[in-house]
Formats: structure tokens, C-alpha cells, sequence
């Protein structure tokens, strides 16, 4: 067994593991799991062209990292599972253009773990800053990025989903509808014939888009209130906890296990936790970890 990789703490449906990925993914701890996971979730450090504290890399040696985690990773899910990866835009340096590495990081990831791309997703922020500051804020040459792409992959054409875990409620006019039991069917210019019962139907929700629209304005939860109190450094990029439960509950059973390889602030174990989830993260950094025990109010073990 890795002497590198340690067991930080648990909790009643999940393990917190101390250390890199690449060492937990060689220890006996990783063995255990094989052909077990349902869900990796998963917010790798992002392609910046700058270093940022969180430690991503930089520039062409990042598409390599991540492309090596394919194999691994699919040797973990069980035969329907599904690997989801929220990948930010990058930037060149100095230039008013994007940068096509994340792009070319996801299709060699891919390519080597012989996946399958079964559908991308937009996570939008409407509350994020503008940035790149230069370009938006300071020459105002172009709008502020408020996306990230999350991209749902599996190694099976069918992997396990159920979009009725997921449906929204119905809108005003949708439920006036359905109390009206009255829809214009018919042709559409468009040359589709709509048929009156499909649309009279209480399915108890609408089917979600692809687009997610999560404000991330959080400034004062739980987690950051334990980091406060005991003096350690609160993550800078947090993932939001209502994206992971969205996947969470559209990809997995409840007897599923889900897991995050580069967990941050263990956000991913939090949202697993609260649904009822078995869960394993990993995480490098020592604060990180010591501050994600905030999320767990008393389920430590």
C-alpha cells in the first residue's frame, strides 16, 4: 500500500482520503473499489494558462495529466456508470481569445479511455464576476464568461440515468394547462403534428434542460463558518452542491457510490452524503480537507 495516501476521516456513508490521485489510484484502498463506482464526479483543476493557489497546471502539460486519469477512472465504474467532469473555459494570456485546450484535454481523455460522450451540460452562473477582467471590464470587448461546460461520459452506449430523478416543477402556465385539460394540437409551421394527450399528461415535472442555472452567491454557510472559526483557509473555488445532487440523483441508485478524485472542499461528498449516498474523495491538500470536515455537522465517525 501507498505509504502516501491515508485515510483522513469518515463518516457514516463516506471515506475522506489524504494524498494525491495518482497514489490513491495505485493503493489498496483503489483495489476494493474496482468495477463498484456508479458516479465520478468531478472538478479537476482547470487548464489556466496562470498558476492559481488550488495548484492547477499549465498550458499543454495539463491535456497529458488528465488524459492518463481515462483508464483508471473507467476500471473504477461499474458497468453503467458514468464519469461527469466540469471543465471551465480558458484563456490565452494577454490575448482577447479562448484557448481550444479544455477542449482538446476532454477529447483525448476520451479517446484514451474509450468513452463514451453521452451529453454535454452547461452549469451558468449568472452571479460570477466579469472576467477576464481585461477584456470585459477594462477594454469591454467582450461579455463576461459565466459558464462552465460539464461533460457526462460513460464507457457503456446505455449507462444507468433516469431523467424522472431530475424533473422540474411545472410553470404557471403549464399547470394551467393541465387544469384546463385543453391544448391547440395540431400542425406546426415547423411541420411537427402535436398530438393533444402527450401534452395533457401530469408527469409530475418537466423534463430539465441541459442548461443549469445555479447562482453561486454563497458567502456565509456552514463550511465557511467552520473555516472561519478554526483559522483555515476556505477553498476558492467551490463547486455548488445543488450541481452535484442534480447528477447525483439524475445518474445513481441509492445503493450507488459515487466519487471525486480531485475533491477540493469535499463538496462532492457533502451532496452524496445528503442524499444518501456512499461516497470516496481524494484531496492533496492538508487545509482543504481539515475544512471540509465543516460540511459534516456531527456524521463524523
Amino acid at each position: 500500500m501507498s505509504k502516501n495516501i491515508r485515510l483522513a476521516y469518515e463518516t457514516k456513508k463516506g471515506s475522506m482520503f489524504s494524498g494525491t490521485t495518482e497514489d490513491f489510484l495505485q493503493s489498496e484502498f483503489s483495489k476494493k473499489y474496482k468495477g463498484k463506482i456508479q458516479l465520478i464526479f468531478t472538478s479537476p483543476p482547470f487548464p489556466l494558462n496562470r498558476k492559481k493557489k488550488y495548484g492547477n497546471l499549465v498550458g499543454e502539460e495539463y491535456s497529458e495529466w488528465l488524459s492518463d486519469f481515462a483508464v483508471p477512472f473507467s476500471n473504477l465504474l461499474t458497468p453503467t456508470g458514468s464519469i461527469v467532469m466540469e471543465v471551465g473555459n480558458t484563456w490565452i494570456p494577454g490575448r482577447p481569445v479562448m484557448s481550444t485546450l479544455a477542449i482538446e484535454s476532454l477529447l483525448q481523455f476520451i479517446k484514451k479511455g474509450n468513452l463514451h460522450l453521452c451529453q454535454q451540460f452547461i452549469c451558468n452562473n449568472p452571479a460570477r464576476l466579469p472576467s477576464p477582467a481585461q477584456w470585459v471590464t477594462i477594454e469591454r470587448i467582450r461579455v463576461k464568461d459565466s459558464f462552465t461546460h460539464v461533460w457526462w461520459m460513460s464507457k457503456s452506449e446505455r449507462p444507468k440515468a433516469n431523467n424522472r430523478n431530475v424533473l422540474k416543477e411545472y410553470s404557471k402556465s403549464m399547470k394551467k394547462l393541465l387544469e384546463s385539460k385543453k391544448y391547440n394540437a395540431g400542425l406546426r409551421p415547423s411541420g411537427h403534428n402535436i398530438g393533444e394527450r402527450s401534452f395533457l399528461n401530469n408527469n409530475k415535472g418537466a423534463i430539465p434542460s441541459n442548461v443549469i442555472t445555479i447562482a453561486n452567491t454563497k458567502s456565509n454557510d456552514g463550511y465557511q463558518e467552520y473555516c472561519r472559526k478554526h483559522d483555515i483557509p476556505i477553498h476558492p473555488a467551490r463547486m455548488q452542491p445543488e450541481l452535484v445532487k442534480f447528477f447525483i440523483k439524475f445518474l445513481t441508485s441509492s445503493s450507488g457510490r459515487v466519487f471525486d478524485p480531485f475533491a477540493g472542499s469535499n463538496t462532492t461528498g457533502y451532496a452524496a452524503e445528503e442524499l444518501n449516498r456512499k461516497w470516496i474523495s481524494v484531496e492533496i491538500n492538508k487545509d482543504y480537507i481539515k475544512g471540509s470536515k465543516g460540511r459534516f455537522n456531527g456524521s463524523l465517525t
